[in-house]
C-alpha cells in the first residue's frame, strides 16, 4: 500500500486522547490530528488555528475553582468585604505564570514534572516526594468530594453519607469519558467550568455587587488586620494547587509533539493563550464569588459567615430560592469536576514518581474512604474543608522549588528554558507563596 508522506512535522492521535508527533503526514489521520497539523504549519487562522491545542489548561482551571475556593472567597468577602479582591486577582496572575511554566516542561521535555524529579534527584528523595504528593493528593480529594457532597445535601436534601456514595459515581461516570480519547473529557469538564461561570454570572446580576467598590478593591492593596492576612493566605493557598502543577504537564507531555525546538515554541505559545483564557475565566468566577459575598453578606453585617452551608441558607434568605440554587448548582459542579481531576492528579503522581501505575478506577475507590468516613461520623464538612487547605499548604514547596528548578535548567529545556526575567518574577512568586503559606501554618498550629 502506497503512502504519501509530508516533509513537515505532523501529529497523530494516539488511542489514550494524546498527540504525538511522526515523520509525516499519513492517510486516514484524525480530524483533531489534521487540525494540529495545519495550525503548526499555519494554515488556519483565528479560532480554528487554536482549537487543536485548547484543553489542558481548562482542566487545570478546574483546580482553581474548586470547593476550597467556595470556603475561602465566601469567607473573605463576608468578613471583609471587597478589601481582599486584589489578592484573587493577584493569585490568578500567579497561577497563570505557575501553569504556564507546568505546560512548558512537559512540552519541552516530553516529561511530566513528577517523572522529570524521578530522573534527576536520587531515588530516596523521589521517593519522599511521592509521598508527600500523594498525602497532598488525598486532601485535596477530600475537599472536592466533601464540596460535592454537600452540594448535593444542599439542593435535594440528601443526607450526606448517601450524598457522597452519589458523587463517587457520578466521578466514575466522568472518568470513564477517557476511554473515548481525550477529548470528551476535556468537553465535559470545561462544560462544567461554564456551569459554574453562568453561575455565578447571574449571581452577579441578583446581588449587584458596587461596581467602585469592586474596581477599588481589586487595584488597592490593602489589609484590616492579622485576621485579614490570615484570610488572605487560605484564599492564596486555595488558589494555587500542588496537584494541578503535577497534572498540567502530564496534558501537555505528549498532546502536541513538535520535532524541532522552533515547533516546541510554536505549540508553547498555543498553550500559553490556552493558559490565559482558562485562567482569566477562574479568576473572573473567583473575583465574582467574593464580590457575591460582600454584597450580600458584608453590606448587611453578617460577617459572621464562613460555612458553605450557612451561606447557602443565608442566600436563601436574603435574595430567594433562585440565588441560593445558582450558589449550589456551581457548587456542584465544582465538586463533580475537580474531583475527577484530583484522582487524574493522584495517578500521574504515582506514575511519574515511582513508575508505577493502579486503575483509575481503583485509585477513586481509595480516595473515596477518607471522604466517606468523614461524612459517615458527622464531621462538619465545611470544617474540614478549610483543614484540607491547611494541608494543600503544606505541598506547595515541593511542587513548585523543583518547576521552577527544572524551567530554568537549558541543558533540560532547550529553546523553551525560562528567560532571566521569567525566572527572576517566579522565584519572587514562589518566594512569597511559599512563604505565606508558612505563615499559615505557623498561625494553624502556634497562633
Amino acid at each position: 500500500m502506497s503512502e504519501t508522506v509530508s516533509e513537515e512535522v505532523c501529529v497523530k492521535e494516539r488511542s489514550d486522547g494524546f498527540i504525538e508527533g511522526i515523520e509525516g503526514v499519513l492517510p486516514g489521520e484524525s480530524a483533531t490530528a489534521r487540525a494540529a497539523h495545519e495550525s503548526l504549519k499555519g494554515d488556519r487562522r483565528g479560532l480554528r488555528k487554536l482549537w487543536p491545542f485548547l484543553g489542558p489548561a481548562f482542566i487545570a482551571a478546574v483546580a482553581y475553582v474548586d470547593p476550597g475556593n467556595f470556603a475561602t472567597n465566601v469567607s473573605g468577602g463576608a468578613q471583609f468585604g471587597y478589601l481582599l479582591l486584589w489578592v484573587v486577582l493577584s493569585a490568578n496572575l500567579m497561577a497563570m505564570l505557575v501553569q504556564s511554566m507546568s505546560a512548558k516542561l512537559g512540552i519541552a521535555t516530553g516529561k511530566n514534572l513528577p517523572e522529570v524529579c524521578r530522573e534527576r534527584f536520587s531515588r530516596p528523595v523521589a521517593f519522599l516526594l511521592w509521598i508527600q504528593a500523594e498525602i497532598i493528593a488525598m486532601a485535596t480529594d477530600l475537599a472536592e468530594f466533601l464540596g460535592a457532597a454537600l452540594a448535593l445535601n444542599l439542593l435535594f436534601g440528601i443526607p450526606l453519607f448517601p450524598a457522597g456514595l452519589l458523587t463517587g459515581l457520578g466521578v466514575f461516570g466522568i472518568l470513564a469519558l477517557q476511554r473515548r480519547g481525550f477529548r470528551p473529557l476535556e468537553a465535559v469538564i470545561s462544560s462544567m467550568v461554564g456551569v459554574i461561570l453562568v453561575a455565578f454570572a447571574f449571581q452577579t446580576f441578583y446581588t449587584q455587587p458596587e461596581a467602585d467598590r469592586v474596581l477599588a478593591g481589586l487595584f488597592t492593596p490593602g489589609f484590616a488586620g492579622t485576621e485579614s492576612v490570615l484570610l488572605a493566605t487560605g484564599i492564596l493557598g486555595a488558589t494555587v494547587m500542588p496537584h494541578v502543577i503535577y497534572l498540567h504537564s502530564a496534558l501537555t507531555q505528549r498532546r502536541v509533539a513538535g520535532r524541532t525546538e522552533e515547533e516546541k515554541k510554536r505549540i508553547f505559545r498555543f498553550e500559553l493563550v490556552d493558559v490565559v483564557l482558562a485562567m482569566g475565566i477562574a479568576g473572573v468566577i473567583n473575583i465574582s464569588m467574593l464580590s457575591m459575598a460582600a454584597a450580600v453578606f458584608y453590606s448587611r453585617g453578617l460577617t459572621g459567615v464562613a460555612d458553605i452551608d450557612v451561606a447557602f441558607q443565608q442566600l436563601r434568605v436574603l435574595e430567594g430560592n433562585t440565588t441560593a440554587i445558582l450558589f449550589g448548582v456551581a457548587l456542584l459542579a465544582s465538586g463533580f469536576s475537580s474531583s475527577s481531576v484530583g484522582t487524574m492528579a493522584g495517578q500521574v503522581v504515582m506514575q511519574g514518581f515511582i513508575n508505577r501505575r493502579i486503575p483509575l478506577f481503583l485509585r477513586r475507590a481509595i480516595t473515596m474512604a477518607p471522604a466517606l468516613i468523614i461524612l459517615g461520623i458527622g464531621v462538619n464538612p465545611s470544617r474540614s474543608l478549610v483543614l484540607s487547605q491547611v494541608v494543600l499548604s503544606f505541598g506547595i514547596p515541593f511542587a513548585l522549588i523543583p518547576l521552577l528548578i527544572f524551567c530554568r535548567n537549558r541543558s533540560l529545556m532547550g529553546a523553551l528554558v525560562n528567560h532571566r526575567l521569567t525566572t527572576s518574577v517566579a522565584t519572587l512568586v514562589v518566594t512569597l507563596i511559599v512563604s505565606l503559606n508558612v505563615f499559615l501554618l505557623y498561625r494553624t498550629f502556634f497562633g
